[in-house]
C-alpha cells in the first residue's frame, strides 16, 4: 500500500520545474511502432484481456482513468459544442454520433451518452465488451445511446455503411500508446469521420519525464498501474502527433498538457505537455471537385488572356 509521504514525494517531483528536451520531428516507424496495417497489438490485447474484470473499480488499476473523465469529458463537450450548437437542454450532444475507440470496459462511453450523444464502443478484447454490456445493463436510460463491438478500428472502417454515415467524433483516449501502427490507426480515424468531424486525444509525451514518472513512478513506485502497462518507445510527442494528423488530412485545434496528483487522486490541466496531453482535432472538410475545377478552368482562361 503507498504511503501518503510516498505519494507527497512523488507529487512534488511532478510539479517540480521541469524543462523537457525537444522532441525530434521523427517518422512515426522509427519509434517503437512498426508499419504493420493492423493497429492492434497482440500482446497489449493479452495485457487487458487480464485485467478486463477490474474496469469499473475505482480503486483499483483503472482508478486513474475514473478520476480522468473530469477533464476529458468536459474536454469533448466543450470542444464538440463549439463545432455544433447544444440540440437540447440536458442533453447537448443529442443528435451526435461518436465513436469511442479502445473503449474498455465503458468508462468515457457512458458518461458522453449521459450527455445525449449516440455512442459507439469498440474495443478488440472480447472480455472488456463483455464488461461494458453488463454494466450498461444496469442504467436502461443508457440502453438505447450505447452500442458494443468487439472489434479493431481498421474492421469498423471497412465496412461500408461506416463511409455512408460517418461519426461527429472519434475518441481514442489513452489509446495510442498501446497501438502497433499508429498511421494506420490515423487513416481509419479520418475515414470514418464526417468532413469536419472531431478527432480527441489524450495520451503521453515521449520524454524523460514521462519515463521517470509515467514508468519507473507510477508502475514500478506507485504502482497506480499495473507494472508493464506502458511501452515508452510507443509514446509520442504533441509535435509528431500535429504532423501526423496534419498529414492525413486534419487540422489540430488544440492541445492542452494533464497532470495526475497520486495524493488527491484528481488530474488538472497544466500548460507542460511534458507528460500526458489533451488534443482536438477537425478532419478538414474536402473543397467540391465542381468548385476546383472550375476554378481550374478560370486560371486557364486567365493564363490564355495574358499569353
Amino acid at each position: 500500500m503507498l504511503s501518503r509521504r510516498s505519494a507527497q514525494l512523488a507529487y512534488r517531483l511532478l510539479t517540480s520545474t521541469y524543462r523537457p528536451a525537444l522532441q525530434p520531428r521523427l517518422p512515426v516507424q522509427q519509434s517503437g511502432r512498426l508499419i504493420s496495417h493492423s493497429t492492434v497489438d497482440p500482446a497489449e490485447v493479452r495485457k487487458f484481456q487480464a485485467l478486463a474484470s477490474k474496469w469499473w473499480d475505482e480503486r483499483g488499476e483503472f482508478g486513474a482513468l475514473h478520476a480522468m473523465n473530469d477533464l476529458r469529458v468536459p474536454f469533448i463537450r466543450d470542444n464538440l459544442l463549439s463545432v455544433h450548437s447544444a440540440r437540447q437542454m440536458g442533453s447537448p450532444l443529442s443528435g451526435l454520433r461518436v465513436l469511442d475507440v479502445g473503449c474498455g470496459g465503458g468508462l468515457l462511453t457512458e458518461p458522453l451518452a449521459r450527455l445525449g450523444a449516440d455512442v459507439l464502443g469498440i474495443d478488440p478484447v472480447q472480455d472488456s465488451v463483455r464488461i461494458a454490456e453488463l454494466h450498461l445493463s444496469h442504467d436502461p436510460a443508457l440502453c438505447g445511446r450505447v452500442r458494443y463491438r468487439a472489434c479493431s478500428l481498421e474492421e469498423l472502417a471497412d465496412e461500408d455503411e461506416q463511409e455512408e454515415e460517418g461519426f461527429h467524433a472519434v475518441v481514442a483516449s489513452e489509446v495510442l500508446e498501446h497501438l502497433a501502427d499508429l498511421e494506420t490507426f490515423i487513416q481509419c480515424c479520418h475515414h470514418v469521420l464526417k468532413p469536419g468531424g472531431s478527432l480527441f486525444v489524450t495520451t503521453i509525451n515521449r520524454t524523460q519525464m514521462s519515463y521517470i514518472l509515467g514508468i519507473i513512478a507510477a508502475e514500478q513506485v506507485l504502482r497506480i498501474v499495473p507494472r508493464g502497462t506502458h511501452d515508452w518507445e510507443k509514446f509520442i510527442s504533441p509535435v509528431e502527433l500535429e504532423t501526423l494528423l496534419e498529414s492525413t488530412g486534419f487540422s489540430v485545434e488544440c492541445i492542452r498538457g494533464m497532470l495526475y496528483n497520486p495524493v488527491s487522486g484528481a488530474w488538472s490541466w497544466q500548460q507542460s505537455t511534458a507528460i500526458n496531453y489533451a488534443l482536438h482535432a477537425l478532419k478538414r472538410r474536402e473543397e467540391p471537385q465542381s468548385d476546383r475545377v472550375e476554378s481550374e478552368s478560370e486560371d486557364e482562361a486567365a493564363s490564355r488572356s495574358t499569353a
